[in-house]
């Protein structure tokens, strides 16, 4: 059996808001190139643990954490936090295109990382379509505004417009959340291909899509972490009760 390489660990990891605690003394790993999902009830330090991954909770003067993340084996508070964002960019519920063309969109990183060449910002916008699985649906329409895309559409934007700096980790905080079935479908299907490529962080209160898209799940209930394993082990023979209650939509 091959052993699996860790791409983030994560020890002793506690979040606080002033005196509200988000997360107590999480500690899990997270594999190379698997998607790994983080399911549980509102309020259960879901989001907190995503934004802390790449420093966005930095910004809120009342956050305060105590514990390790490494990246690839190195502290992610050694790291200069741009480069940690472009190596672990995030995708948010409500999809936010810049108000700018399709294409604009998806060239920006790339332009503020210092890319000039304009065939070769073109090839960078393809790929990044390609791999959102959007190019077939927008290649005629590169240069018309973002805005005028469907929500789905959108979504698979901004994926794609991260994907054009080359992380090497995609955090997402319930990506399909506002979108309808069909969208719902095309993302999840992004998804599952994109991990060939990449770590793949899914934070969803959908537990249907935990169930369709993850390797492994973990269930977090008010900042505890009740359990985590292979995610249809997870769904099929839960270890915990209180695990079995919000699967089956006992509470929650």
């Amino acid at each position: 059996m091959v052993e699996k390489k860790i791409k983030i660990s994560i020890r002793d990891f506690s979040i606080h808001f002033g005196e509200t605690t988000a997360l107590n003394s999480l500690s899990l790993d997270i594999y190379h190139n698997e998607i790994f999902t983080i399911i549980g009830p509102a309020n259960s330090g879901k989001s907190s643990l995503l934004q802390s991954l790449n420093r966005l909770n930095d910004l809120n003067p009342l956050y305060d954490k105590s514990g390790t993340i490494l990246l690839d084996g190195q502290n992610i508070d050694t790291l200069d936090v741009e480069l940690l964002r472009k190596r672990m960019g995030i995708v948010f519920a409500l999809p936010f295109p810049l108000p700018l063309s399709v294409f604009d969109n998806i060239a920006y990183g790339p332009r503020m990382h210092g890319s000039k060449n304009k065939s070769h910002l073109a090839r960078v916008v393809e790929q990044a379509l390609r791999e959102a699985y959007l190019w077939d649906e927008v290649k005629d329409r590169l240069h018309t505004p973002a805005m005028n895309l469907s929500g789905g559409q959108q979504q698979r934007l901004c994926i794609a417009r991260i994907l054009a700096v080359e992380p090497e980790v995609i955090l997402f905080d319930e990506p399909t959340s506002g979108l309808d079935p069909i969208s719902t479908a095309r993302v999840e299907e992004t998804l599952r291909k994109l991990k060939d490529r990449y770590t793949i962080i899914l934070v969803t209160n959908n537990v249907a899509q935990a169930a369709r898209v993850g390797d492994r799940t973990a269930f977090l209930l008010m900042g505890e972490l009740i359990e985590m394993n292979e995610t249809k082990r997870l769904f099929t023979i839960a270890q915990d009760k209180r695990t079995d209650d919000y699967i089956t939509g006992k509470f929650g």
